[in-house]
């Protein structure tokens, strides 16, 4: 779901670490009120922010930790 970036306006966004050292590659993650954004670090704050629930969230990183997405 893509977001109303004013929601998170005081969040505090944590740099992937899987993000490509170079900025081309790279995403940052915040969390407000239970709900998760996701956005990509070269829009600089201006872009768009993808949001999910924090069930979703959790069910994707549990997928991501299994495989499940592995190519």
């Amino acid at each position: 779901m893509k977001s109303d970036t004013t929601a998170f306006v005081n969040a505090q966004w944590r740099k992937s670490t899987r993000s490509d050292a170079n900025g081309g590659a790279c995403v940052e993650v915040a969390v407000m009120a239970g709900i998760v954004g996701v956005r990509d670090t070269k829009d600089e704050g201006s872009g768009p922010i993808l949001t999910f629930a924090g069930e979703e969230w959790a069910a994707f990183i549990s997928g991501v930790k299994d495989g499940e997405f592995n190519l």
